[in-house]
């Protein structure tokens, strides 16, 4: 099968013939239908060296997978062939207390492995997934697994970051997304449907991008810069907002959203940007609790297929044969992606 593999750090991914994996007891193979192109594996990419908990290179990239059940390892229930699917992508050891609460993206043993990230496991953009275990997938019932796949990681971290601050939104409050990409606008969608009462700004450096976020819910879309600033402290009447959420995590991103947020709220790091927060006794404001939260459980993935279901949510996709998998990555690098770009390994 065709795989689209790192084989070297520093160095681009090439488009390689591997052998179709075989699943052994309790293993599930996937035949992929989309898996989403995250900034993450930009990263992973770019790393200068080998990265903590990562095997050394080749291996497959793509972490937000979805497709159909192809063949069932001994003792595996619950599926049929055929059957659309998306793949849990943050994968534990089962068995500690994370595990057993659904909570495997801080499975206390191996936090952070799945596919195309630590722990060896090879990712999803190849033309078939080797899935440890029928319990990371999700039945995707009627909706498209190519333009579900990145529900998997955008939609599922988006929405746990919302959830975690629920408790501070509603009638009268702000919440702020700093970024208006693919991440950004889940988040805007998931904020309307979970805290509708919620005044949504949104926040960054492309026009374009900020069209897109006013009509997928923002009320407010914001040119990043010192007027941005001056406007959303304008707007909560100086006391900043409840809710601030950067979807980028650069040094100049960091530093607005200490300015924006507010005595008691939340400043929530999503993006991987490499940038650093400043902390000092004011800055930011008291009591304001800084969180960087990685992906969501089990369970919340059960709830971000469900809204899509509905209709409430919806990614906007570009998609990709496999062999275009670099283009699309230059391109998200470049910033001109409006919402995610998907590989799609089967015509």
């Amino acid at each position: 099968m065709r795989a689209f593999q790192l084989v070297g750090w520093r160095q681009p991914p090439e488009l390689r013939e591997v052998p179709v994996p075989e699943p052994g007891a309790g293993q599930v193979l996937v035949k992929v239908a989309g898996a989403g192109a995250c900034h993450s594996d930009l990263h992973i990419m770019q790393a200068p060296a080998p990265l903590p908990g990562f095997t050394d290179p080749p291996f497959t990239l793509g972490h937000e997978n979805a497709g159909w059940v192809e063949r069932l390892g001994p003792g595996v229930t619950g599926f049929q062939p055929g059957d659309p699917v998306i793949v849990y992508g943050s994968w534990g050891c089962g068995v500690c207390a994370n595990c057993r609460q659904g909570q495997e993206n801080y499975c206390q043993k191996c936090a952070g492995e799945g596919p195309g990230l630590r722990g060896g496991h090879d990712g999803g953009m190849a033309e078939y997934l080797l899935v440890p275990a029928a319990r990371y997938l999700i039945p995707l019932g009627t909706l498209d697994p190519r333009q579900a796949a990145p529900l998997s990681d955008a939609g599922l971290t988006s929405y746990h970051a919302v959830k975690r601050s629920l408790h501070l939104l509603g009638p009268g409050s702000t919440a702020v997304v700093i970024g208006a990409g693919g991440l950004g606008q889940m988040t805007i969608q998931i904020l309307r449907v979970l805290s509708a009462a919620t005044t949504v700004v949104a926040v960054d450096t492309d026009a374009g991008k900020l069209e897109t976020a006013q009509r997928l819910g923002a009320e407010e879309a914001l040119l990043s810069g010192d007027e941005a600033i001056a406007r959303i402290r304008d707007m909560t009447e100086q006391q900043g907002a409840q809710l601030v959420l950067d979807m980028v995590g650069m040094d100049a991103t960091l530093q607005m959203a200490a300015r924006v947020a507010r005595v008691l709220g939340h400043l929530t790091i999503v993006g991987l940007g490499g940038g650093a927060l400043p902390v000092d006794f004011s800055s930011p404001p008291h009591e304001c609790s800084v969180a960087s939260p990685y992906w969501g459980s089990l369970t919340e993935l059960m709830d971000v297929i469900t809204l899509a279901q509905q209709d409430k949510i919806r990614m906007l996709v570009e998609h990709f044969p496999l062999q275009r998998a670099n283009e699309a990555y230059q391109l998200l690098h470049d910033g001109r992606i409006q919402g995610r770009a998907v590989i799609t390994p089967h015509p």
